[in-house]
């Protein structure tokens, strides 16, 4: 192995796999073994399939499935709440009990913030990592990219940084009412990573990731009405890219996740504003890492710890080292 680079399998945060429900568009055989291919043996699959991971049988249906593919290892965060609706809080202890290392919300807003408070009380006694996409639903208002230069100019409903900072926010002052173990998944604005830096300088259970193509591509890859790069949270400036980037090299930011979401053709064909946000990613997740090191943007070390201890000792598993 001379002159090459021996290291652990990658762990991967976010990878949705399309199944159940969805698997017109992936499988999990189909996902685990591109997975595998890109050196990601550990792959989280967050809640939002059909039906949604919010009871022990969805968990184990999936652990099994995954078992029969004999490829990368899947592991499921479970529902916040029932029917990912943010209105009743799912059953915790038994979706641990089924095998889930944490639970989310995914993308589903919880407005009350009474219900995200109970939430966060119930995980901290069932000992779960509550993963938190932070977007403020009312802010967001129905756009699908980042409001600025590039949303005028295209015509798109815009989603201002404020919809994110401000939901970071309010879930940091419930950590430290509630003592929580809060992951926040795929930051994108810049004042959000001054938020998480603050939490953890004061010893607030905080961690947080970002997705590859958060930390490559910018609101002008929007130019032409790029439907590949309608993501969710959209792209934003060059400086919240940059301020990304030096997140991961400070330690402010954790991991680095593929936030892999595989689509058919008809997903990605329609006019801009319907078509679905996402990218296929897992099988660039290494590649695109490399890049940074290759550009001198992340040392080696960081990006390799970024895609496998630090991810790892997020969601509690004994790999990555």
């Amino acid at each position: 192995a001379r002159n090459k680079i021996i290291c652990p399998g990658f762990v991967d945060l976010s990878a949705r796999l399309r199944e159940p429900g969805h698997e017109y568009k992936a499988t999990i055989a189909s996902e685990t073994r591109a997975a595998a291919g890109g050196g990601v043996t550990s792959v989280c699959c967050p809640p939002d399939t059909t039906p949604i991971i919010d009871t022990s049988a969805v968990a184990e249906l999936i652990h099994q499935r995954a078992l029969q593919t004999n490829n990368a290892k899947v592991y499921c965060l479970g529902a916040l709440t029932h029917g990912l609706k943010g209105e009743s809080l799912a059953a915790m202890h038994a979706l641990k009990v089924a095998g889930c290392i944490g639970v989310t919300n995914g993308y589903a807003p919880i407005n009350n913030s009474t219900v995200l408070r109970r939430a966060l009380e119930y995980a901290a006694t069932c000992n779960l990592a509550v993963h938190l996409y932070c977007e403020d639903d009312f802010l967001r208002d129905g756009g699908v990219v980042h409001e600025g230069a590039m949303s005028v100019k295209l015509g798109l409903g815009g989603i201002p940084a404020t919809a994110e900072t401000i939901a970071v926010s309010r879930a940091l002052l419930l950590v430290e009412q509630t003592a929580a173990r809060v992951h926040f998944c795929r930051l994108s604005a810049a004042k959000s990573i001054g938020l998480v830096a603050e939490a953890r300088d004061k010893g607030l259970p905080v961690t947080a990731d970002v997705s590859i193509s958060h930390l490559h591509l910018t609101e002008s890859d929007l130019a032409g009405f790029n439907s590949l790069c309608h993501l969710r949270p959209p792209l934003r400036t060059v400086h919240d890219r940059d301020e990304l980037r030096k997140a991961l090299a400070n330690n402010v930011i954790d991991a680095i996740c593929s936030d892999h979401q595989p689509h058919d053709e008809d997903a990605k064909s329609s006019p801009f504003s319907l078509t679905e946000p996402g990218a296929s990613t897992i099988d660039v997740l290494l590649s695109l890492g490399l890049q940074l090191v290759n550009d001198n943007i992340l040392d080696l070390k960081t990006v390799i710890a970024a895609l496998t201890k630090n991810p790892a000792r997020i969601a509690g598993l004994n790999a990555g080292h």
